[in-house]
């Protein structure tokens, strides 16, 4: 996927753009060319840059989401990939989850990404641009101690899936992109809800690097996959839930550590 066409650059959206694999996204597509615009509430750490421009918002406020997806849309004439980046987790078991955090996590997870795709589906139908939707594990499979987190990334993978279909006739791809364990925050404190960002599970095993994680996904976009299982752990839980469900809840059961249920 190159980074301009006609020799006009090509702007790529990020959302939750300060958090490690945002960040590493960001980076790594500023190296082929792309100008990139990350959207997050706090981006005191992001730099602005001739290619690199950061946009405070609040993903959870449908106002402030909008406002912020027009002016992009406005301000940028050749947006051809969407990142769907932004996310949190709740790390316990079921008894444990409340309304709150329950709700919130969809908000953040899932609703904002489906008001971003609106926003952008104008601009990407007139690049023949990219959805590309970073999921998880828990996307595709059950994930012990995760049960809000794996509804809600079923929710994006379902979501984005159907969305494919309806843009295929409009040029439009869609990529689903499941990292495993990505350590992208492991000083991560969790929230008085009990949120908490990715990557800072104790439990987590064969964990990537951020830019690992983004380096994976990349290769499998600009290949133009579809689906895109990213690390070691991601491609063998895919290759078990295909092959035996039963064998992946037990090998999960086993290797992930937590909470006795």
């Amino acid at each position: 996927m190159t980074s301009t066409k006609g020799g006009e650059r090509k702007t790529a959206v990020i959302s939750g753009g300060a958090g490690g694999l945002g960040t590493a996204l960001s980076e790594r597509l500023q190296d082929q060319g792309w100008r990139v615009v990350l959207l997050d509430r706090d981006i005191a750490t992001l730099a602005v840059s001739d290619s690199q421009q950061p946009m405070q918002c609040d993903l959870t406020d449908p106002e402030q989401l909008a406002s912020c997806c027009a002016q992009i849309c406005a301000d940028h004439a050749r947006i051809a990939l969407v990142i769907y980046s932004a996310g949190v987790t709740t790390i316990g078991p079921v008894s444990d989850l409340t309304d709150a955090a329950h709700r919130q996590l969809f908000e953040i997870n899932y609703f904002a990404a489906a008001t971003m795709a609106q926003a952008f589906q104008g601009a990407l139908r007139q690049t023949q641009g990219t959805h590309l939707v970073l999921t998880s594990v828990a996307g595709f499979a059950p994930l012990r101690q995760r049960a809000a987190y794996a509804a809600s990334k079923h929710a994006m993978a379902g979501f984005f899936g159907s969305l494919r279909a309806e843009e295929e006739a409009h040029g439009v791809q869609v990529c689903i992109a499941a990292p495993s364990f990505v350590a992208t925050n492991p000083a991560a404190t969790t929230d008085p809800n009990g949120l908490t960002p990715p990557g800072s599970a104790p439990d987590a095993f064969d964990a990537m690097t951020a830019d690992q994680a983004a380096k994976e996904i990349l290769r499998g976009l600009n290949k133009g996959k579809d689906f895109v299982p990213v690390g070691r752990v991601a491609k063998i839980a895919h290759l078990l839930t295909r092959l035996s469900p039963t064998l992946y809840q037990w090998v999960m059961a086993r290797m992930v550590r937590g909470k006795p249920d």
